[in-house]
């Protein structure tokens, strides 16, 4: 049972795929009737568990929005069962047509002497608003007066639960259609939906919450076998994903070596900070490559790294790579470049990109290959790639596809075809795609992370866990997911103790083993 749970907690669908499922459901035998009892019981038994500004007591006033669909169907069931549970509870349902099914469960609550009214204006005080507007699948914007209506109903000081999702939102690309519920809480059903992880839609969500209604595995298969599958990182993914237990017998050529190509006189904190992060991945050899004036900065700071002083340019970044004698790019597991370089290691990145070794390219390193052309330059490697750009920097590398800003998922996918490489998008829900189009998802983050040199620390602690993943035949893609999730971790844990003012990369290095304990 445990095992089905976690399966279903990392699943993701689009609207499209959550019908087809529910057809499955509903032409294998099970009544709608039945699945909305079952849906409205497990959330009207949640409700009263929620911490909301003030505890939700029998004889609290429950407001509850109806639309005209299932999705008002459910809040009607929810209404009557807070009603039979001592709340005073109130429907607000504006519709004249309604469902056959939501339009006998209004006639019910109607029956019980629930009051009913179809204009905002009428509406009593309440306590809590659920809201069941609309669920999954809308897709035209909300006019008046039901826009004007969520507009003053969000104006209210009290807590509002939404049914699925916030209604208004588009429930893949997380667009607000004119306008939208911003939930305190909502209640996903069944599959979480695309909607709950693109940025623009996390300040309508509040926190969300997951009601697994006992979906078959069989049939979330069979709708999803076809199509690129989407999956969040969750912690017992991650964890299983990690190298954590090495045998009894090995050495630390064994357990990766990774070379760090980073930083200049002008960014000097930038090589420290991922040379930080890589510590803490437990890569068994690193080497960092930095300008000839920073060597004894980052000996003092990392002294069981080794630090290789390059020549260096009038600007001080880094003139050409000088390894150890006997040594060259294809004497290493992984190779992470880009944090602190300057675009006047433009020569440096070119080198880089035509090792065969495993390669993660970021800040600086990215903008060099943007300048040289990203899809066609990085076709022409063998080996792969990994790019992590935030918003800005992607929008540079891949001007062609989808808006970033509109559709992280879809923009992610397709960057990641065209390129061939493995592409970790930063922002509040970090997502991570390989070239067949398959997507991971960070669940959950913190806008402490928000601060400079955090993505230098993710390069390292990334950079040195591909090096570790060459060596133990652990799916690249996989390990890519992990980082950016432990990352994510060790921010959300710092932000707990210091607040989200008092995490700089600095510190976020300290929680890194932290977050994993």
């Amino acid at each position: 049972m445990q095992d089905r749970q976690e399966q279903i907690s990392q699943v993701v669908v689009t609207a499209g795929q959550m019908r087809d499922i529910e057809k499955r459901i509903f032409a294998a035998g099970m009544p709608v009737v039945a699945l909305m009892e079952k849906v409205a019981g497990l959330i009207a038994r949640r409700i009263p568990e929620i911490p909301a500004n003030t505890p939700l007591l029998k004889g609290s006033r429950v407001g509850i929005l109806v639309g005209p669909g299932h999705n008002g169907g459910d809040a009607l069931v929810v209404a009557r069962e807070l009603y039979f549970r001592g709340y005073k509870v109130w429907i607000y349902s504006p519709f004249s047509k309604l469902k056959e099914l939501t339009s006998q469960h209004l006639q019910y609550a109607q029956s019980l002497g629930i009051p009913i009214y179809q204009t905002i204006e009428q509406l009593p005080d309440s306590d809590l608003l659920i809201d069941g507007l609309f669920g999954f699948g809308l897709e035209r914007n909300l006019t008046d007066p039901i826009a004007s209506a969520i507009n003053q109903l969000n104006e209210l000081s009290i807590p509002i639960y939404s049914i699925d999702l916030p209604s208004g939102l588009h429930t893949d690309t997380g667009e607000v259609l004119g306008t939208a519920i911003r939930a305190t809480h909502t209640f996903c059903l069944g599959l979480w939906k695309l909607a709950f992880f693109q940025d623009r839609a996390l300040e309508y969500l509040g926190k969300a919450e997951l009601i697994d209604f006992d979906i078959p595995l069989a049939d979330v298969e069979a709708v999803l076998k076809d199509a690129p599958k989407i999956k969040l990182i969750t912690r017992a993914k991650a964890l299983a994903t990690l190298p954590l237990r090495r045998p009894a017998v090995t050495h630390k050529y064994k357990e990766g070596h990774l070379l760090l190509i980073c930083g200049s006189r002008r960014y000097a904190g930038g090589a420290i900070l991922t040379g930080l992060g890589a510590r803490a991945s437990g890569v068994g050899m690193l080497s960092i490559a930095v300008p000839e004036s920073l060597k004894s900065l980052l000996v003092s700071h990392l002294p069981e790294a080794l630090i290789v002083g390059c020549p260096e340019t009038e600007s001080g970044a880094i003139a050409h790579l000088k390894l150890p004698q006997n040594t060259d790019l294809s004497s290493f597991n992984a190779i992470a470049c880009g944090p602190g370089l300057t675009r006047d290691a433009t020569p440096i990145v070119q080198e880089a990109i035509n090792s065969e070794r495993p390669l993660l390219l970021d800040a600086d390193g990215l903008n060099i290959l943007a300048q040289m052309g990203a899809i066609a330059t990085l076709k022409k490697r063998q080996a792969v790639t990994v790019l992590t750009p935030h918003t800005g920097e992607f929008e540079r590398l891949f001007p062609d596809v989808a808006d970033a800003k509109h559709d992280r998922v879809k923009a992610v996918q397709e960057a990641a075809a065209q390129s061939e490489a493995i592409v970790l998008l930063k922002g509040a829900r970090t997502a991570i795609a390989n070239p067949q189009g398959a997507v991971w998802i960070v669940p959950e983050s913190t806008p402490a992370l928000a601060r400079g040199g955090s993505g230098d620390v993710l390069t390292g602690l990334l950079g040195g866990l591909l090096a570790q993943a060459t060596t133990k035949q652990i799916p690249l893609e996989d390990i890519v997911a992990t980082a950016a999730w432990w990352h994510s971790q060790a921010g959300i844990l710092a932000a707990q103790e210091r607040t989200e003012l008092g995490v700089d990369a600095f510190t976020l290095t300290q929680y890194l083993m932290k977050a994993l304990t």
